[in-house]
């Protein structure tokens, strides 16, 4: 193609892609579109000429020892590879690379190494962790694994909601209403419990003016009021790990935004001196962001007694802004990644903006990932929604689905893989769709173990390693290819040879659909090819080759599975 069409070969690489396995049958397995090659084409060009342009290519093309069929299709030359070449090419790349399979491809040997810091989940300290917070950590954890295993350097912050004006009003319900033994046993729940309790009173002026007090005193670093808040976040943090554990997430950082305070009193100073800070008349601190510099669009930065905003991330970039800059400073990253809900957008939008203002060219490497919210999450006592009660709810409704199911065997600890499987439920659920939508969830369709769910995922990996530990792993130097020749097997190799142009795609866009669907596809073939093609009475030639293909399939099952942030159990 490179002589033909005197092209570079990587300038083709990107332009030819695996065809979806359900068209196989028909065209071919990689197809090369005409309009990305030919010059001058356009999206107007007629269809008529890109399907002359493609019959014209394809005569002058000859088949060889790779290629066994070419033809054209519309706007498209479609390829033919040699049917026991594609056999032995895959495998043998597969069982190889292993969890390298697919990032080591030609797709992302133009892609440089970067070094991304990505800040992901974000709980409010002295609150439990609500059920909104699971999308931003494990969204967040997703692009993490996906950035980590293409090579790049992440750095992995928790930037916790860790001060303001709540927790004047959270002190002081603690003086009143609190407990240090039931602090150390039960931190969130327990404050949990004062801050509903102190919330009854807030309106009372007493209590304002006490709430405000005590948040003066912590922000003249009062030494008491300071160990009281001290305990809040420590204690805090340790329930989150726990809860971290049980979700496989990690971080390298815990950062928040009590760390910023002075550092957004010399960001105020700076704003003022670069002449974008702006008084209202009230006293309010703003940056005039609308293009006709006439106030249509402001960012307020500053409380009018001069102290910067804490108060939410809505309207409160000061701290943030700190932050930023302090990130950047630290560890000179190629790509700062912000993962919260989309009702933040304008928060960043801003952000960004008196950034660029403050002349800083970086900005223009962060992002802000927004998501959807999960609508109808309610567990079967149907009260507020903590992420623990989520957790354990999953966990106790597939411990029950998996001793009512026939098929379940003895295993060794039910209740880990029931979390396990339980957590692959949640995740598929999530992340099926785009990221930015909203979506309804539903218990029945997440539990199911047929279709499209992380249990039927789970189930196939399970059901694999399962083959693999009665029959003994396949040696790929004793396998002969050409006992893979029945369109099953076929149908299970394609697809593998298509998961680096899945992952590509999702490095592009941060959208981690593209691998669940890929990953569900490769489940149902294998579910097929397993049924159709048996090991156990084959043989030993042609089971050592079915073994092979099993095994390959469940390497790259597993490898796209923990990057989603789902382990795969083996027995279920």
């Amino acid at each position: 193609l490179s002589k033909v069409l005197d092209l570079p070969p990587e300038n083709l690489i990107k332009s030819i892609s695996a065809v979806p396995v359900s068209k196989k049958r028909h065209v071919g397995d990689f197809q090369l579109s005409i309009a990305s090659v030919v010059e001058g084409s356009s999206s107007d060009c007629l269809a008529q000429d890109l399907h002359l342009q493609a019959q014209k290519l394809a005569e002058r093309l000859k088949c060889d020892a790779v290629v066994s069929e070419i033809s054209a299709g519309p706007g498209t030359v479609n390829f033919t590879i040699n049917r026991e070449l594609l056999a032995k090419t895959v495998l043998h790349q597969v069982l190889k690379d292993g969890s390298e399979y697919g990032v080591k491809s030609e797709l992302f040997s133009t892609v440089p190494k970067q070094k991304a810091v990505i800040e992901y989940s974000s709980p409010n300290i002295a609150k439990k962790f609500h059920i909104g917070h699971l999308r931003s950590t494990i969204v967040g954890n997703f692009i993490a694994n996906l950035k980590a295993a293409l090579g790049h350097e992440v750095v992995r912050i928790n930037y916790l909601g860790d001060w303001g004006m709540q927790f004047g009003l959270l002190g002081v319900g603690f003086q009143s209403f609190g407990n240090k033994e039931k602090l150390k046993s039960s931190p969130l729940q327990h404050l949990f419990e004062v801050y509903v309790q102190i919330n009854k009173a807030a309106g009372d002026e007493h209590t304002k003016k006490l709430a405000k007090d005590f948040f003066r005193k912590l922000e003249e670093h009062d030494e008491e009021t300071l160990s009281l808040w001290k305990q809040f976040r420590d204690y805090s943090i340790e329930e989150y790990v726990q809860i971290y554990k049980r979700l496989g997430v990690h971080f390298d950082e815990y950062s928040g935004e009590s760390y910023y305070q002075e550092k957004a009193q010399e960001v105020l100073k700076m704003l003022e001196d670069k002449g974008l800070l702006q008084k209202t008349v009230k006293g309010t601190g703003i940056v005039d962001l609308s293009e006709k510099k006439d106030l249509s669009l402001v960012s307020t930065v500053m409380r009018s007694d001069g102290t910067s905003l804490y108060i939410t991330r809505q309207v409160s970039p000061s701290v943030d802004l700190a932050a930023a800059i302090d990130r950047m400073n630290k560890h000179s990253c190629d790509t700062m990644i912000y993962v919260t809900d989309k009702s933040q957008s304008n928060h960043f939008q801003h952000l960004f903006q008196i950034l660029r203002l403050m002349g800083y060219d970086w900005v223009e490497r962060c992002q802000h990932v927004s998501f959807g919210l999960v609508q109808g999450m309610k567990t079967r006592r149907g009260e507020v929604i903590f992420l623990e009660d989520v957790l354990n709810e999953v966990r106790s409704r597939m411990l029950q689905n998996m001793t009512s199911a026939k098929t379940t065997k003895e295993i060794q600890d039910p209740v880990e893989t029931a979390e396990k499987v339980g957590l692959a439920a949640l995740i598929i659920q999530d992340f099926r769709g785009l990221l930015s939508s909203d979506y309804q969830f539903s218990w029945d369709r997440a539990l199911q173990s047929r279709g499209d769910t992380g249990v039927f995922l789970q189930y196939t990996h399970a059901r694999l390693h399962s083959l693999e530990q009665r029959h003994g792993n396949a040696q790929l130097t004793d396998v002969n290819v050409a006992c893979l020749q029945e369109p099953d097997a076929i149908s299970v190799l394609q697809h593998l040879l298509r998961y680096d142009e899945v992952l590509y795609r999702s490095s592009q866009d941060l959208q981690p659909k593209h691998i669940v669907s890929y990953l569900l596809t490769l489940s149902h073939l294998a579910a097929v090819a397993h049924k159709t093609l048996p090991v156990k009475g084959s043989t030993p030639e042609v089971a050592q080759a079915r073994l092979c293909l099993f095994e390959a399939a469940r390497s790259v099952l597993a490898n796209g599975m923990k990057l989603l942030g789902i382990t795969p159990v083996t027995q279920m």
